[in-house]
């Protein structure tokens, strides 16, 4: 196994081992380490099957069924289907995932350390492919941080709903995703998370509050709460933070959700897309597996 930098502020590549295999115990450990320095390894040329798509993701941690609990894979609710392709009329998958900047999973008391993405098809046009999804830096974010902002956020919380994101989503013209249900609220009440967290693997400090699920700042009036998220929010926003990945069909892309943000990009229209999708819960003991 070779890890390849970018040369960007995220990103990697991670040639020579091939995910249709089980992984060791050393390769697990490379990976997680990985994962913490680069904050998005991209695994090409893979041709995995879904069976072996999910035991790669659990080599990680538990894997998630998504709360909407719709769009998976036959025999696999932990694998979920990312796509704009219908049959029948109907759509196959979920259309309009991750189209807004977010953290996988903040919205649940237990969160996510990495989701990841096994490319099936990637909308192309006039040669060039479609659909890039974007990443921001947070453990750079957080550094580059005002010592009186640091100091203000120290300690704090924030209350993260994933009801925001998704009547975001809804909000959109021609979007047919429901309201959530009841049922569904209740297995996704809001919850609170610290805004400055310590990162499993890397050991160092994070800024945890994306503009996706982030309702409030705990405790805080709300005039001032709703100040100091939006200069957190612009402050991520810069593009000095930014690496882009532009998908190829094959791509296994493993992604960071405690060191980074993310946001897919949705221009593609009707060509075809189809995605895998994991989420990994951060529900091992990381600083023990890669010590």
């Amino acid at each position: 196994m070779h890890i390849v930098p970018s040369g960007d502020i995220l990103g990697a590549r991670v040639e020579g081992i091939d995910l249709q295999q089980p992984l060791t115990q050393a390769d697990i450990k490379t990976i997680l380490i990985a994962l913490g320095q680069h904050g998005v390894l991209c695994f090409p040329r893979q041709t995995l099957d879904v069976d072996a798509f999910a035991a790669f993701g659990s080599c990680f941690g538990g894997l998630e069924i998504n709360v909407a609990n719709m769009f998976h894979e036959p025999n696999h609710p932990e694998v979920m289907i990312l796509s704009n392709i219908k049959k029948d009329g109907k759509q196959i998958g979920l259309g309009d995932a991750g189209q807004g900047w977010h953290t996988d999973m903040s919205y649940s008391q237990l969160i996510a350390l990495t989701t990841i993405l096994h490319a099936q098809k990637v909308p192309v046009q006039n040669g060039t492919p479609l659909g890039n999804t974007e990443f921001r830096d947070m453990h750079s974010a957080y550094d580059d941080l005002p010592a009186d902002v640091k100091s203000a956020i120290e300690g704090r919380t924030a209350t993260h709903d994933f009801d925001k994101f998704w009547e975001m989503m809804r909000a959109r013209p021609g979007n047919t995703r429901p309201p959530l249900t009841a049922a569904q609220r209740a297995k996704k009440p809001p919850v609170s998370h610290p805004i400055a967290t310590t990162h499993p693997v890397t050991g160092k400090k994070v800024l945890y509050c994306t503009i996706g699920y982030v309702t409030h700042i705990d405790g805080m009036p709300e005039k001032e709460s709703a100040e100091l998220l939006d200069f957190l929010w612009r402050h991520q926003d810069q593009d000095k933070y930014l690496y882009a990945h532009r998908w190829t069909e094959g791509d296994v892309l493993m992604w960071d959700d405690i060191g980074t943000t993310h946001n897919a990009v949705a221009d593609y229209g009707d060509n075809p897309r189809y995605m895998r999708r994991v989420q990994v819960l951060a529900s091992l003991d990381y600083p023990a597996m890669v010590a």
